[in-house]
């Protein structure tokens, strides 16, 4: 019977390395690939497809495959702090490493092993693995006959807790990978896919740079940001900055991943961010009306979210301060609960004074020319110094202010919505006529008398005054700006006593 059983044991195991090594290829043709730290494709180590793949990212690895109808735009993909390598072979990335420069220009990895080497080694694995357990068995079935429990009790049971077979929600994975202060969205090989993962369902806005469509992406709402092939520029530097170390903020719109796309035989370039279906700031001041405690909320939160960008943290995940040079009401997004955050990083400046580095980027849009401070229109502005771009932001920061303020109930009284400057230049001034304006006229958006008449409103149309200034470097700062609405806005704060410092 020993013996018998033993036979059987090592037939079942034959039987097993045939089944394996069968198992490596399919009829399909695809290949098996080395999968791991991949949720959703890897089993038991492995997956199937076209090609293997290996990516290092800011030192985390993963192992996967990619189809054919994908694998161009992923294989073809290069980042500077990102590297991707894709080939065709059995498990051809098991083996796979980072090159030694990789923050520099990437180089292939090593050579994966010849497949009759991978051959003998995954053979001698499953004759080792056949003959363990073989011997485990015999040992068990000796040990079975001498050694048997006196009593039920004598078993220890281990409670095993077997997870739901739910799919996580979206929250749960952008929780886990992108905790607060990270400034990442989705790991970058996850971002290399989102474009098959997300349904689009309703195109929400458009400008010169693409089109803004809602989508959705495991069960939830996001917002798809799609720029034309000419703005490719835009797009890379906003995924750039968006990949920003300790960016996240509550002010600042939240990045999920970015990803392209081929559609109509043309490449689409996706930026996937947060959904709010309130819209911009700019479209929501159209149809609502505030309160002055509204008013004050929603320039705070304004401020709050420029300190962020224009602050440098120096830390061990160092942030760099980042100047935004687009500032406006349609590039800020209203949250449901009255707050804003700001949108559209693409003409962002970045500053390290640590490390001594001004990357003013290469997109030759300027901005917006309604919002555009004397300085840039005259030309006189220093290009090579950081602070004067924070201070452009202040001035753009005003002109929001001024358009938040104009809708704002005050004794009954609100106005309609106005941008900047709309009794002066046309609805699309040229450079010249904003600069004849601005600079040459020393105009300053015009300020209803009841505004006055109300302590908040006060406040904070002194304050758009001190971000108007024409000397810039006389201009508030952010965080001046932010302390004093936090003033405005603190509970102990009493009405009286601000009619009284008025």
């Amino acid at each position: 019977m020993e013996s018998s059983a033993l036979l059987t044991v090592v037939l079942a195991g034959v039987f097993l390395w045939i089944s394996a090594i069968h198992a490596v290829t399919n009829d399909n043709g695809e290949l098996l690939c080395t999968c791991e730290n991949n949720k959703g494709t890897c089993e038991n180590g492995t997956c199937r497809g076209d090609y293997c793949f290996y990516t290092w990212v800011h030192g985390r690895e993963e192992w996967g495959c990619f189809t054919k109808v994908n694998s161009r735009e992923q294989c073809s993909t290069s980042f500077e702090r990102f590297y991707v390598y894709c080939c065709l072979g059995e498990k051809c990335n098991r083996f796979a490493t980072p090159p030694p420069n990789i923050r520099g220009p990437t180089t292939a990895p090593p050579a994966p092993p010849r497949p009759e080497v991978v051959w003998v080694t995954v053979s001698l694995l499953l004759l080792f693995l056949i003959c363990g357990v073989s011997g485990l068995v015999l040992y068990l079935r000796f040990r079975r006959g001498t050694c048997r429990p006196k009593d039920a009790e004598d078993h220890d049971v281990a409670m095993l807790k077997v997870p739901s077979g739910d799919d996580p929600t979206y929250g749960e994975i952008f929780d886990e990978f992108c905790t607060s202060g990270s400034g990442t969205g989705l790991p970058y090989l996850v971002q290399r896919t989102m474009a098959r993962q997300i349904s689009l369902a309703e195109c929400v806005g458009k400008g010169r740079y693409g089109e803004v469509w809602r989508g959705t992406w495991m069960g939830e709402s996001v917002a798809v940001k799609i720029f034309s092939s000419r703005d490719e520029q835009s797009w890379f530097r906003e995924t750039e900055i968006y990949n920003t170390v300790q960016l996240r903020h509550d002010n600042i719109l939240g990045f999920i991943a970015s990803d392209m796309t081929s559609k109509n035989s043309s490449t689409q370039l996706w930026l996937v961010t947060h959904f709010h279906e309130l819209g911009s700031l700019y479209d929501f001041l159209q149809y609502s009306s505030l309160e002055p405690e509204s008013c004050l909320r929603m320039c705070l939160s304004v401020a709050c979210g420029l300190v962020h960008l224009h602050t440098e943290i120096v830390s061990s995940q160092e942030k760099p301060a980042i100047a935004h040079r687009d500032l406006k009401s349609r590039n800020i997004l209203v949250k449901r609960n009255g707050q804003c955050c700001i949108a559209d990083l693409g003409l962002a400046v970045i500053h390290s004074q640590s490390h001594d580095y001004l990357d003013v980027g290469n997109n030759p849009r300027v901005g917006t020319k309604r919002y555009m401070a004397p300085e840039v229109l005259d030309e006189t502005i220093r290009v090579d110094i950081f602070e004067s771009y924070k201070q452009t932001d202040i001035w753009a920061l005003g002109l929001v202010f001024w358009e938040i303020s104009r809708r704002t109930i005050v004794n009954g009284i609100v106005e309609e919505y106005r941008p900047p400057f709309f009794d002066v230049v046309p609805s699309d001034p040229s450079f010249e006529e904003m600069k004849k304006v601005v600079c040459v006229d020393q105009q300053k958006p015009s300020l209803h008398n009841r505004l006055h008449s109300h302590p908040i409103l006060t406040a904070i149309v002194k304050l758009m005054k001190e971000c108007w200034y024409q000397n810039p470097s006389a201009r508030l700062t952010a965080l001046r700006v932010r302390k004093t609405l936090s003033k405005l806005d603190h509970d102990d704060f009493s009405i009286e006593k601000l009619k009284q410092d008025v």
